[in-house]
């Protein structure tokens, strides 16, 4: 709304200062200053609104130590970070920006399922809430807008090549440019691979390159798995204080980075990486994300004074898988959100392996002490403390291949 505003009084008044608004990292900087206000300072009034409502945690007996403890901690805290990230946003992106739209979307549909689930928990004062294939069918649903959207829309698309400027001129809009014009496009982009760019239709153009017009049969599937994984994968991260937010912000910002940059078309061409016209319009939003996750963390360290719950879990997971499909990253997210991948990994192999075992030896065995892995360490006397900043140093590590990638190929 601000951006609307200051850009008609530059044209209209030439107001001092009005044309700052037009700088992204200007607008970047002021989202994650309120975010970061708006967490810390409001936050402390929604923990007390909780508390009086008594929406306190449940919680299942698993012989962990210090559990017993947190009991009756105020959850639905995810509340904090949505509402945090979205008046930023509202104040200082543009609302016409399709990423912007997208990324909106998301945070409100799968901070309804969330907060549903986190509800049902606490008026059943139980640990099921709501039914898996719920959240899954609402998964599944924001996946398939967000696949629609990336592949449909008119304003999504790419900047794919540089042309020879002795041998060749281009024109677009009406002016001389070095790049040929923006298309629609499936291609994305491989990590470590030299010739690092790879189209959705190959898969099924090899066939015949009239099933071209068919890649949304593939992609949009491969968006739905993304988007299901991703928000599934840090709903399990979020089992210690401060775990899940910590390892969410390092991600977040390395995600701004990547945006930034591929919206840029100065700095894309430089690293030579896809440019993605008005994708950098998403570093406002991803930045007031990351205030909003590191202000929440200021009431979410050990030890906690609220839990994020299913509201602030599946939002985060949710928010990461998009913008990672939206600036075409998405195969970075096993190394980037590799917390949340080894955490995913380690129930996959305790519940197979247990099955397996089960069936062969007529009793379950255990890979780990429990899972997801935090649990495990926390099982060999490991203080969670210790625990959650650990798994942030491997993050930062983790993050910080992540953007080597931009590179090393």
């Amino acid at each position: 709304m601000l951006y609307y505003l200051f850009e008609y009084l530059e044209n209209q008044y030439q107001f001092p200062g009005a044309s700052l608004f037009q700088f992204i990292t200007f607008r970047a900087a002021m989202a994650i200053i309120l975010s970061l206000l708006i967490s810390t300072i409001y936050g402390k009034r929604i923990i007390a609104f909780l508390q009086k409502k008594q929406m306190g945690e449940t919680i299942r007996e698993l012989g962990l130590e210090g559990q017993a403890q947190k009991a009756g901690t105020p959850t639905m805290g995810g509340v904090i970070i949505i509402l945090s990230t979205l008046v930023p946003v509202l104040l200082f992106a543009r609302l016409d920006n399709i990423y912007v739209l997208l990324l909106i979307v998301t945070t409100i549909w799968m901070g309804i399922i969330g907060f549903t689930d986190d509800f049902l928990k606490i008026k059943r004062k139980d640990k099921e809430g709501l039914a898996g294939k719920f959240k899954v069918i609402g998964q599944v649903g924001l996946g398939l807008i967000v696949g629609c959207t990336m592949y449909f829309h008119n304003d999504i698309t790419v900047r794919q090549e540089k042309v020879n400027a002795d041998t060749e001129q281009v024109v677009v809009d009406g002016e001389q440019s070095d790049f040929k014009p923006a298309v629609k496009s499936t291609k994305t982009t491989i990590p470590f691979f030299k010739n690092n760019e790879f189209d959705y239709s190959d898969l099924i153009t090899w066939i015949s390159p009239d099933l071209a017009k068919y890649a949304w049969l593939i992609f949009i599937p491969i968006v739905i798995f993304i988007v299901t994984a991703v928000s599934n994968g840090a709903n399990l991260t979020d089992g210690i204080d401060g775990l899940a937010a910590g390892s969410s912000a390092i991600i977040v910002l390395t995600l701004a980075l990547f945006a930034w940059v591929s919206g840029n078309i100065i700095f894309s061409d430089y690293l030579n990486v896809m440019y993605i016209p008005n994708s950098g319009e998403m570093t406002i939003y991803i930045t007031a994300f990351a205030g909003a996750l590191v202000g929440f963390l200021w009431y979410n360290t050990y030890p906690a004074q609220v839990f994020m719950g299913d509201t602030g879990s599946l939002t985060i997971g949710g928010v990461i898988a998009v913008i990672a499909i939206a600036i075409r990253k998405e195969f970075l997210i096993p190394i980037l959100c590799g917390i949340f991948f080894i955490e995913t990994l380690s129930v996959m192999m305790q519940v197979s392996w247990f099955k397996y075992t089960r069936k062969k030896y007529g009793e379950g065995r255990r890979i780990f002490l429990m899972s997801p892995l935090h649990h495990h360490y926390q099982k060999k006397g490991i203080h969670e403390s210790k625990i959650v900043a650990r798994f942030w140093i491997v993050g930062i590590v983790l993050a910080i291949i992540a953007v080597i990638t931009l590179k090393v190929r």
